[in-house]
């Protein structure tokens, strides 16, 4: 019957199309050879942008020999090659991703609360690490004084880690948190700026004689190191730390806040700090507001206005452009007189490269730059999962210790 015959190849053609349709679904695109081929090529390609394009030896700037002998020898970090997290390492990716992907050490502090000359009071969070095995000998105890960024405290992921290392070494450590920032009450209507050192100077002091024989060295991030960087600048050689090692630095405070208002990066970053500053403003509203117009500041859409506003006229100010001048640390890098480190990545919008000290840095044999190509702003992800340890990490870790155990090789940097 040819009917029959018709009927019986029909149905094993759509029976083989059926077969071979399912194969297809259940293999899918990485089981088919050209869907395996444009995964491959593409991650081969990947593969050779990362190496090529994104994984950089770092670049050293050293206004003198000794010092950039001594980075090279005892901080081998500032010579290897720095290998981003390949799936988050440009430059907003980095700096958005760091406070959720890297962990917060548990770290058990103790607060001390200490008054300054106009009657304010300033927060330090102590971490003693008494079980030091290396400086059983607390009064001599090698101590770094951290201080966080913008409206940071000592809660942050990348002070948490700090302390952490520091503990690692046998080392002590105190945060000092700016004012009204880490729960407290303020008690003058005063806060803080980049530009105005007096508190971190009472801060120094009383560490200083608090633990008069112990070695002490800092380290700063974001606007904390814009902060430690202008006080050495003003202090020169009445500075007694050992050494000072700054993170993500904005150097000329005009060009970084030219850079944050870019459409982009005021949607990402500058809207959402300066909500932060008008938080912190708000909760002590009720002392400021005896001297500022609060509601006024409130209705700041960046921070340039918000310091137009509020810090500038805060701090006795003329205007916001003198107090931006005053807050950049580029012009006063000519007057540092301790070692003093600063990492930065080139692809920071906080702090766009082309505002780099390169040329200050140059004429200082007490100063170093180290420059990234990638990191962002206090990002310096790496590894595949970036939990632990960050490039940032091991650059403040190798340096403190370098400091501490080696200093004595860095007294005459001339």
């Amino acid at each position: 019957n040819i009917m029959g015959i018709k009927k019986l190849n029909f149905n094993v053609f759509t029976s083989d199309l059926s077969h071979d349709f399912k194969n297809q679904v259940k293999v899918g695109l990485f089981g088919s050879g050209v869907g395996l081929s444009v995964v491959l090529g593409f991650s081969a390609a990947y593969a050779c942008y990362y190496l090529i394009s994104v994984a950089k030896k770092p670049i050293l700037i050293a206004g003198g020999k000794k010092f950039h002998q001594f980075l090279r020898g005892k901080c081998p970090v500032v010579s290897e090659t720095y290998y981003p997290t390949f799936w988050c390492w440009e430059s907003r990716v980095q700096t958005l991703l760091r406070p959720f992907v890297t962990a917060k050490p548990w770290v058990n502090y103790r607060n001390e609360l200490i008054t300054a000359p106009d009657g304010g009071q300033i927060s330090l969070d102590w971490f003693d690490n008494d079980e030091s095995a290396s400086h059983p000998d607390q009064s001599t105890r090698p101590t770094v004084l951290l201080l966080p960024g913008l409206t940071g405290t000592s809660r942050e992921s990348y002070i948490l880690h700090m302390v952490q290392q520091s503990r690692d070494l046998g080392y002590r450590c105190v945060v000092f948190n700016n004012r009204g920032v880490s729960g407290e009450k303020l008690l003058t209507p005063r806060t803080y700026c980049a530009a105005n050192t007096e508190d971190l100077e009472v801060v120094i002091e009383h560490v200083q004689r608090t633990i008069d024989k112990a070695p002490l060295m800092a380290a700063g991030v974001s606007m904390g190191g814009m902060m430690l960087a202008n006080y050495l600048g003003r202090k020169g050689s009445e500075v007694r730390l050992k050494g000072v090692v700054v993170f993500s630095a904005g150097w000329d405070v005009f060009e970084c806040t030219a850079s944050l208002e870019k459409p982009l990066d005021r949607f990402l970053f500058n809207s959402y700090l300066t909500s932060c500053l008008q938080a912190s403003v708000d909760r002590h509203r009720t002392i400021l507001e005896k001297k500022y117009d609060i509601d006024h500041v409130m209705k700041a859409k960046t921070i340039r206005e918000f310091d137009e506003r509020f810090t500038s006229v805060m701090f006795g100010y003329p205007s916001n452009d003198d107090y931006y001048r005053d807050a950049s640390p580029i012009h006063k890098i000519k007057s540092v007189q301790v070692p003093m480190l600063c990492l930065n990545a080139a692809d920071d919008v906080f702090s766009p490269n082309h505002a780099f000290p390169v040329e200050a840095v140059k004429q200082n044999p007490n100063v170093a730059l180290l420059i990234t190509c990638h990191g962002g702003h206090i990002g310096f992800l790496e590894g595949l999962w970036p939990r632990q340890s960050t490039y940032m990490d091991r650059v403040f870790r190798q340096f403190t210790k370098a400091v501490f155990e080696n200093g004595s090789s860095l007294d005459d940097l001339h």
